[in-house]
């Protein structure tokens, strides 16, 4: 058991935004203590794992990450963020050696179950301090059961130092042990693909370029309004809709949680898949029944819980969206976006697949949880691919440039 600090608790005690347009006011945001460190997960190679098909595991692994060190630090409460094929978390220092023990113990799952290697970082924010970079949050009041973090700051600072193969060797953490290591209690993948009620699927990074903070909440108020003008009341252009939310059968989709979550042997990989398997089809039956009888309340209440709780928007110095939406739309949103682009204002990457994916985090059953939506496909990982190929053509460099 670690000893609580005094820090411990700050990312708790933050007041809650109630909106989340509220992310557009840098004073909404608090620096983390200068004794926390971030963590920064991906899983390298991703995009030819998603260009084998294998978009699930990737995402899985990015999910694996932020329950393997929330279920590690209860009851400390940890910001995170879900970035598709990787995580970004901050913890307080008297969880750094647990936290670092759990990402070896789940660097050896990943590359033991699904021959993936997964990147971890651990970075003093006492660095960055000292590099006139620092990091902030802030809590949004997504719904009574998620509290959803967004950061700002110099993120992608440290995500460029991770990766120079020089600069990044000091904080990367490269060994691998067991993987009993790392408890993955509530890392779930159990709903159906949900396509697209317009056609379309857009998963979407959007980057402020402007060095001021006041400009660059002008460029998000400014896209937010666009949003608005084109798409109208955000529920239009949820990716995921309370009718979709449907539970799966295939034991394929299954198999992705099995392998992950059971321990390393073909017996009990098979028994945690024909028990989740069974239970699925059981809820199938039960909701079945409920229908004919005229009402379905549990069915009901749960799956307008997972609607509530869905993460479809987020911040972390860019702006990450899932969008359903038709052509058209999509086509005068990309117009708008490469105007700003080409007016130096933003930088973005989206990628457009058919049908939305869910991968959950639920740690009470009708309680607290969080359901992780990306696009199909290869989403938010083919975005940021997009997104940084824009940045080299420009000729920029995100180093410093969030909101502070």
């Amino acid at each position: 058991m670690n000893a609580l600090h005094q820090s411990d608790d700050f990312y708790l005690q933050l007041p809650p935004l109630r909106d989340f347009i509220a992310i557009t006011d840098p004073h909404n945001f608090t620096p983390l203590p200068d004794d926390w460190y971030l963590v920064i997960t991906d899983v390298v190679s991703s995009t030819q794992a998603i260009a084998a098909g294998r978009y699930k595991e990737v995402n899985m692994l990015g999910a694996a990450s932020i329950v393997a060190l929330l279920n590690m630090a209860d009851p400390v409460d940890l910001p995170f963020i879900f970035g598709g094929d990787g995580a970004t978390l901050a913890i307080p220092p008297t969880l750094v050696e647990s936290a670092r023990n759990v990402l070896v113990a789940l660097r050896g799952l990943a590359a033991s179950t699904y021959q993936l290697d997964l990147r971890v970082g651990i970075v003093p924010l006492s660095l960055l301090t000292t590099r006139h970079q620092s990091v902030s949050v802030a809590r949004i009041e997504v719904d009574e059961h998620y509290i959803q973090a967004a950061f700002s700051g110099g993120l992608a600072y440290v995500e460029n130092i991770l990766k120079d193969p020089v600069a990044g060797a000091a904080f990367l953490v490269t060994e691998t042990s067991t993987p009993e290591a790392a408890d993955l209690r509530g890392l779930e993948c159990r709903w159906k693909d949900m396509a697209s009620r317009h056609g379309e699927i857009i998963s979407l990074i959007v980057r402020p370029m402007h060095q001021e903070p006041a400009s660059r909440a002008l460029t998000l108020r400014q896209f937010f309004a666009m949003i608005e003008q084109i798409y109208a009341p955000d529920r239009d252009y949820h990716p995921v809709s309370f009718a979709q939310l449907q539970t799966t059968a295939n034991p394929r989709t299954l198999m992705i949680e099995s392998s992950l979550r059971a321990r390393p042997n073909a017996l009990a990989r098979f028994d945690y898949l024909s028990r989740i398997w069974a239970m699925n089809i059981l809820v199938g039956l039960y909701k079945r029944y409920q229908i004919l009888t005229g009402h379905a309340p549990w069915w009901d209440s749960y799956r307008a819980l997972a609607f509530r709780t869905t993460d479809y928007r987020k911040f972390d110095g860019a702006l990450r969206m899932v969008i359903a939406s038709t052509p058209a739309q999509r086509m005068q949103l990309e117009t708008y976006l490469e105007a700003q682009y080409q007016h130096g204002d933003l930088v973005y990457g989206l990628h457009i697949t058919d049908r939305a994916i869910l991968t959950c985090l639920v740690f009470e059953r009708m309680g607290r949880q969080v359901h992780l939506v990306d696009g199909a496909d290869g989403g938010y990982a083919l975005a940021a691919q997009a997104l940084k190929q824009r940045l080299s053509g420009s000729g920029l460099m995100v180093i410093t440039n969030e909101i502070r």
